[in-house]
C-alpha cells in the first residue's frame, strides 16, 4: 500500500475455467465493502472478467493487479501467453480466435477485448507475439 493507495493481486490460473472470474467477483466485493459507487463498481467488474477470462482461454494464465486512489480504480492484466498478432482485429466486435471446444463451453464470442475497452475510461493494450500481453486500463468514480 503506497501513497495511500490499496492494491490486490491475482494470480489467474489457464487450467480450470471452474475458477475463471473469481478474482473480479472479489474485486467487486472489495469495491462494494469500500463504498465506490455501483456505476464504477459495474464498470470496472466487466472489464476484469472479460480481461480474466481471456488470461483463461487465450494466454495459458496471468496476473490481475489493481490499485484503487480516490476517484479511480487502475487495472492491469498481464500474461506471458502467445501475444496477439493483429491488435486491431483482435479489438474488432465478434472477432474471436478461441476454439471449438471453448465456444462450446459458451466463450470465445468476440466481446472481451471490445467490452473492456468500453466500459473503461482509459485502456491500452500492448503485446507481442511469442511474448505476451499487457493491457492497463481505469475507471473513474
Amino acid at each position: 500500500m503506497a501513497g495511500g493507495a490499496i492494491r490486490f493481486h491475482y494470480d489467474v490460473s489457464g487450467s480450470e475455467f471452474s475458477l475463471a472470474g473469481t478474482a473480479s467477483a472479489d474485486v467487486k466485493a472489495q469495491l462494494k465493502k469500500m463504498g465506490v459507487p455501483s456505476d464504477a463498481i459495474r464498470r470496472a467488474a466487466i472489464a476484469l472478467y472479460e480481461g480474466e477470462i481471456n488470461l483463461v482461454i487465450h494466454a495459458g494464465g496471468g496476473a490481475i493487479d489493481v490499485d484503487m486512489a480516490p476517484g479511480v480504480i487502475n487495472m492491469a492484466i498481464t500474461d506471458e501467453g502467445p501475444g496477439i498478432p493483429d491488435i486491431d482485429l483482435a479489438m474488432s466486435e465478434g472477432y474471436s480466435s478461441a476454439s471449438d471446444e471453448v465456444r462450446n463451453l459458451g466463450f470465445g464470442a468476440g466481446m472481451g477485448l471490445p467490452n473492456m475497452k468500453k466500459y473503461t475510461d482509459s485502456f491500452d493494450i500492448q503485446s507481442q507475439v511469442g511474448k505476451g500481453t499487457s493491457i492497463t486500463m481505469s475507471v473513474r468514480y
